[in-house]
């Protein structure tokens, strides 16, 4: 439990210090702050994808690859299974955690809604990175419509077509 608490507050703290440096950053340094936290989730799911499946030699489908990210990929960071996959049939998985571990204790109200996309970028290119590693090139985006539930409705691939490269 440990790990979880120095996780999250390393995550706090990576979020801050990007904008510390511009209390009410205008869009572009919004989402210059954005890209470097993916950025860092990128290659953090990269060097994940890479340690974790090591008892799976390769994975047969797709779906197998996602149910990994959900289960295994999870659990090692944060400590507990995703709570649903769907696909909306058209190409695109719907990956959802209802208690998402880094938006819970900003779960206390409705006026953090609006900050929670900073605490989601690195979650995003952690599965970005993960998904590359094993193959599949994809775009990642996220959503919240009520704290702390964070949905990852854009796991997909480019162009909408799930394929693996």
């Amino acid at each position: 439990m440990a790990d979880a608490a120095l996780f999250e507050f390393l995550h706090t703290e990576m979020v801050a210090e990007l904008w510390a440096q511009d209390p009410d950053p205008g869009p572009g340094g919004q989402k210059m702050s954005l890209s470097v936290l993916e950025g860092m989730g990128f290659r953090v799911g990269q060097a994940l994808g890479e340690r974790l499946p090591r008892e799976t030699l390769a994975f047969r489908e797709e779906l197998d690859v996602l149910k990994f990210l959900c289960k295994d990929l999870w659990v090692a960071v944060f400590q507990k299974q995703m709570d649903s996959l769907r696909t909306n049939h058209q190409g695109t998985y719907v990956l959802q955690d209802n208690s998402f571990p880094l938006l819970v204790r900003m779960a206390s109200g409705p006026q953090y809604l609006e900050e929670a996309p900073k605490f989601l970028a690195f979650t995003c290119g952690l599965l970005r990175g993960t998904l590359g590693t094993l193959g599949i090139k994809s775009l990642v985006t996220a959503s919240v419509a009520a704290l702390p539930t964070s949905c990852f409705p854009g796991v997909r691939q480019p162009g909408g077509d799930n394929h693996r490269q």
